[in-house]
């Protein structure tokens, strides 16, 4: 890509490796937390401000929802990244991904094979996650089947390539566990949605890894949309009408609980966001 428009951010511009032969890099950006600011305070015709200012404003777009400012500030990152990985990166509303074809190209044999540890028992509780350990004779059967398999797989595909194949029949029998490359454009706003579901504990072990490896760019890219998105989003819950009705009762049981909330939230929150939050656990 072309220069980055902020060199701090240029010793991300290296491959960072996740899993075996993946990995995470910025190709450039565009925007910045004070473009953020400046779009928003656009709506309502004022300049941008102080960097406090700038900060509390970038936590109030964040805690109300705003989300037209967050898309003005755009990433492009190269991953290389096994196709089962990007199935799942790709579901998150909008992005401009260009991908390798392979009816174009031929594709190198390389797999992403788990490492032992990480070949865990279905869940109990959850249908579409891992759960506890395995014997170590099932893992490790599974771990050589893996392999064997996907070489297997690559063998007759570079065969039915070299017998005058079409690429793009040949490529039908490769594994999900295959590496691809894609370079994707998203907004901040849509990459935040991407990271809320990714990063959680429930999503993917091989998914966190990249997510975890996007959210470090992010971090130094957008530090003030960072700050606000981890006590907004990420570190936020959401609770059910039914239990909010119930925490409501609690604090009307208890006379002073009002003031206790003050105390122990004095300055973590703002004044209005100190409002908002008495407002809604009034009964």
């Amino acid at each position: 890509g072309g220069p980055l428009m902020r060199p701090d951010l240029a010793h991300h511009t290296a491959p960072v490796q996740v899993l075996d032969h993946g990995f995470v890099r910025l190709v450039d950006c565009m925007g910045s937390d004070e473009d953020i600011e400046a779009a928003a305070r656009l709506s309502f015709n004022q300049e941008t401000r102080s960097l406090d200012e700038r900060r509390k404003l970038i936590r109030y777009l964040m805690h109300q929802r705003h989300s037209s400012p967050f898309e003005q500030a755009v990433i492009k990152l190269e991953m290389k990244l096994p196709i089962f990985v990007a199935r799942q990166l790709v579901r998150h509303r909008t992005q401009a991904i260009n991908e390798v074809s392979a009816r174009y190209s031929v594709l190198p044999d390389e797999v992403y094979i788990p490492d032992y540890t990480r070949v865990q028992a279905q869940s109990t509780s959850n249908k579409q996650g891992s759960g506890d350990a395995l014997d170590q004779r099932v893992t490790d059967n599974f771990v050589d089947q893996l392999t064997a398999g996907s070489w297997n797989a690559f063998h007759s595909y570079e065969l039915a390539i070299k017998d005058g194949i079409a690429r793009e029949t040949a490529r039908i029998g490769l594994p999900v566990n295959t590496y691809t490359r894609w370079v994707t454009t998203i907004s901040a706003h849509n990459l935040m949605h991407l990271l809320q579901l990714r990063l959680d504990e429930h999503a993917q072990w091989e998914t966190r890894q990249y997510a975890e490896a996007i959210a470090r760019i992010f971090a130094d890219w957008l530090p003030l949309t960072w700050e606000a998105f981890n006590d907004y989003r990420l570190g936020a819950v959401t609770l059910s009408a039914m239990e909010i009705g119930a925490l409501r009762e609690v604090m009307a049981l208890y006379g002073n609980a009002a003031d206790a909330l003050d105390e122990l939230l004095e300055g973590r929150l703002s004044a209005r966001e100190l409002t908002e939050l008495h407002t809604k656990l009034r009964p």
